[in-house]
């Protein structure tokens, strides 16, 4: 295994990871496990149960709170860019950059050659991990357990019970990877395209019978693209977090998917993301509202390949960066406020405010006289010459 008998490992306390940290030692040989546990808000209960599975397997264990970096470095600008592929707000795609990226930092700062993850080889993160560890540390080798030795999740949970792992979750039975902005359920285990999610996977959203008779109103405040109020709250992970258990009540914010994958796959994917898919909606229609017609038709096809970037790994890639500095000049116009009502099962726009709006009233209202209409007749004529010259041409 080369030098180094130390080898650092991006460890969630999941199955994966749990498994991997047992066969680092057994079957790769490795000595001294450190563990990087980074917290993206995914919840208090999993990361108690992360610490106590390390503890048990002697894992050294590096823990970061990154919350309010995940906020701030990569939901703002997914917000700001309508960041969405195919249905998914992007979540757990760019949380694997952010994780890969500070399982790489310690691993430089500790001077260890070898970084390891718990991705499957027909999956997406296993490209988003080792992107980041080569970004970070070129010269790093990558264990990949899983892929390495072609795992399936039946054998791997039979391997953890043949070490005395007790095959637990701290909410579920099915798993997947959950963080502040998206929660993936299952992660591909759903094998037919019939079966619903059962209800006690859901973290957040609530079954309908469950959701509150009255309605409830919100206000969102936004300056230069990015929320900076959410009913009072005002701290960027806290706004988030609120907005999750708030919608979630209402039963906003389930996603069931087909989803094409990385590699090429296509796989059933369920997703649950209450602030995500309102702040999306409510900052898509405030881009709606204060930017312009062509920079709004730009903006969709630039989103679009940001989002699809960001899928596929490409978070560390130069064009993602030259993508954001056009989004970010046309989010200094998206300020204002919109106030949403939530319902059950849904929601929906009832007030827009904002000193930025492009709205004119006063001007395109059919009760005005703000525009001499007859200044049109010019331009129409103008418009309709080459339909003229089509129907003489036979075209």
């Amino acid at each position: 295994m080369g030098l180094s008998k130390k080898v650092v490992l991006a460890y969630s306390g999941g199955l994966d990871s749990t498994l991997i940290a047992i066969l680092l030692r057994e079957r790769y040989g490795f000595e001294d496990i450190v563990g990087v546990l980074v917290d993206v808000g995914q919840g208090d209960e999993e990361i108690r149960l992360a610490m106590e599975r390390a503890e048990k397997l002697g894992i050294d264990l590096r823990f970061i709170d990154a919350k309010e970096e995940f906020v701030k470095e990569y939901v703002h600008k997914c917000i700001k860019a309508n960041g969405s592929y195919e249905g998914y707000p992007v979540g757990t795609s760019m949380s694997r950059i952010l994780i890969g990226l500070k399982t790489a930092e310690i691993a430089l700062r500790e001077g260890i050659d070898a970084v390891a993850h718990g991705a499957t080889g027909k999956g997406n993160d296993q490209f988003r991990l080792e992107a980041a560890f080569k970004y970070a540390g070129p010269h790093l080798r990558i264990i990949a357990p899983v892929r390495e030795l072609n795992l399936t999740r039946t054998q791997e949970q039979k391997m953890l019970r043949e070490y005395g792992i007790e095959v637990k979750r701290a909410r579920g039975r099915i798993g997947g990877d959950v963080n502040l902005w998206s929660h993936s359920i299952g992660s591909g285990q759903f094998e037919d395209l019939k079966t619903p999610c059962p209800e006690e996977e859901y973290y957040w959203v609530k079954p309908l019978r469950e959701a509150p008779d009255e309605p409830k109103e919100l206000t969102i405040r936004f300056e230069k693209g990015v929320p900076v109020e959410v009913d009072g709250t005002r701290d960027p992970v806290e706004m988030i977090m609120k907005l999750n258990l708030i919608a979630g009540e209402y039963g906003v914010g389930k996603i069931d998917i087909l989803e094409d994958g990385i590699i090429g796959f296509k796989s059933r994917e369920i997703y649950e993301a209450p602030a995500a898919t309102i702040l999306l909606a409510v900052h898509k229609d405030l881009e709606q509202l204060t930017l312009t017609k062509e920079q709004l038709r730009l903006k969709r096809d630039l989103d679009r390949l940001w989002a699809d970037m960001v899928y596929h790994g490409l978070w560390l890639h130069p064009l993602r960066r030259d993508l954001d500095a056009f989004i970010d000049s046309t989010q200094k116009w998206v300020n204002g406020e919109v106030t949403i009502r939530l319902q059950k099962g849904f929601f929906e726009i009832i007030e827009r405010k904002s000193e930025d709006a492009l709205f004119a009233p006063e001007i395109r209202s059919l009760k005005a006289a703000g525009f001499d209409q007859r200044d049109s007749t010019g331009a129409v004529r103008i418009f309709t010459l080459p339909f003229q010259l089509y129907r003489r041409k036979g075209r």
